[in-house]
């Protein structure tokens, strides 16, 4: 009876262990993307950004009370391209999500990435999963204040870059776009990406730091290819892009909807990526090491469960 019972227990155990993990690695797969480079305020601060001990982001993740760990995960459903309806001002960083509020915060010394205005510029947009849909980038208006909330009016009507459906290479989207002349100091790249294959729309706030125009060919470089920057608190030195890609004009690029390949790209790759942009670190980490220990649970709980029925 004694025995009976205990064969029960490491069943129930055995089984239901990695159910809950998968379960909870499942949930942990539907995590999606945001920007690396210029780097967004989210992926900044979140353990793979390395910038979570700077003061703006320690005072970001105590006002949403999480470390950004979800990085990729600012998302808002429904919108459907109704976003000056649907956010309001003051939460355009955040998509009005209380988890990510920290990421409101008006201050002056957010992580941010060192630009030339009217120059060529490559986004590295990494992802979790590839989904299509449309990239909307919008710079703030000449005469932005950094020190007070982000709102709407900031931003003009139309974006400066509009970029449908890129190949997700090497984890991440590449796509370039000239930038508007006649920038200066800090500002605010504000990234708009409406799914078309879900309902949802991601958010994102990169800080940026405008230099006096050296030439026609530099654009933002952070510290790595495919997202793999590692944010600081001051501006970062601009580095030559990739070659591909329309010249386009300060006005709205629709033709700069041709991709950007990476230095060390390969074949687009429309799957789920297996890796972070940090190697190891991130949402597909806990979601490998959950995959691995439902494994072990329940090759242990098996082999126990055959050695009792031996007695």
């Amino acid at each position: 009876m004694t025995r009976t019972t205990v064969h029960l227990r490491v069943t129930g155990t055995a089984v239901a262990a990695p159910l809950l993990l998968l379960s909870w690695a499942a949930g942990s797969a539907q995590a999606h993307g945001a920007p690396t480079d210029p780097v967004s305020r989210v992926y900044a601060c979140s353990p793979s950004g390395g910038s979570a001990g700077t003061a703006a982001c320690k005072a970001a993740i105590a006002a949403s009370g999480q470390n950004f760990v979800e990085w990729d995960n600012l998302r808002v459903a429904g919108v459907d391209g109704r976003d000056r309806q649907v956010i309001p001002d003051g939460k355009l960083c955040s998509g009005n999500l209380p988890a990510y509020k920290g990421l409101d915060l008006a201050r002056t010394d957010w992580p941010a990435t060192e630009l030339t205005p009217g120059a060529r510029m490559t986004m590295t947009y990494a992802s979790t999963i590839a989904h299509a849909g449309t990239f909307k980038l919008y710079l703030t208006k000449p005469g932005y204040d950094p020190s007070k909330p982000l709102k709407w009016s900031d931003l003009p009507t139309q974006p400066f870059a509009e970029v449908k459906d890129p190949p997700l290479t090497n984890g991440a989207y590449h796509f370039g776009a000239t930038l508007p002349a006649g920038r200066t100091g800090r500002q605010m790249l504000y990234t708009i990406w409406q799914n078309s294959s879900t309902p949802d729309t991601y958010y994102s706030c990169s800080d940026v730091v405008f230099t006096a125009k050296k030439d026609a060919g530099t654009s933002s470089k952070d510290a790595g290819e495919a997202g793999a920057s590692t944010a600081s608190s001051t501006p970062r030195t601009s580095a030559a892009p990739g070659t591909a890609g329309s010249t386009g004009s300060p006005a709205r690029q629709t033709a700069a909807a041709t991709p950007v390949a990476p230095t060390t790209g390969t074949a687009a790759d429309s799957t789920p990526v297996a890796s972070d942009t940090s190697s190891g670190s991130g949402p597909s980490a806990p979601l490998m090491a959950g995959g691995a220990a439902a494994v072990l649970v329940l090759t242990g709980g098996a082999a126990l469960a055959l050695r009792l029925r031996r007695r």
